[in-house]
């Protein structure tokens, strides 16, 4: 085996694991009611008063929060819908590019978690949920993981 079919194959296992947390994380919002029925609301509350960057409150605010149901239903099946295209592999790029910009949006939402004033450091050590993934997604999409071990390759 040369090295560019081991690092493929590596990159395909990593993509398939990945794809755990999304099915995990995506199917308790969307199976059961208390997320998006209260769960959603209480982290939307959190983020607009202490974590969230100020440009984005008010998005926040008044598009997501009087929405916080349909939004909490849509992070599930959002999460859902990223965890199966890493799982069998179809349409990897477009998914990384919506785990990008999803990863984006928490970015945003959490950012003065360690509240306003703290070393640099502190802020990026809070977003080790975020920022990790979303290197790990580039890395898919530059790599175009779906080709290996997955229906994007058997697609082309």
């Amino acid at each position: 085996m040369n090295a560019s079919s081991a690092l493929s194959r590596t990159i395909a296992g990593v993509r398939m694991a990945a794809s755990v947390f999304f099915l995990l994380f995506g199917e308790y919002k969307v199976a059961g009611p208390e997320f998006a029925h209260g769960g959603f609301q209480a982290y939307l509350q959190d983020y607009i008063a202490n974590s969230a960057v100020s440009f984005y409150r008010p998005f926040l605010a008044g598009v997501v929060l009087p929405h916080a149901v349909f939004f909490g239903y849509l992070v599930g099946v959002v999460e859902l819908m990223i965890g199966i295209s890493l799982l069998i592999g179809l349409w990897v790029r477009p998914a990384c590019v919506l785990a990008i910009l999803f990863l984006l949006n928490m970015l945003l939402a959490t950012w003065w978690g360690p509240g306003h004033g703290m070393p640099v450091w502190r802020y990026f050590g809070a977003e080790l949920e975020h920022l990790p993934l979303s290197l790990l997604f580039i890395i898919f999409f530059a790599a175009d993981a779906g080709r290996v071990w997955g229906l994007d390759g058997r697609r082309k």
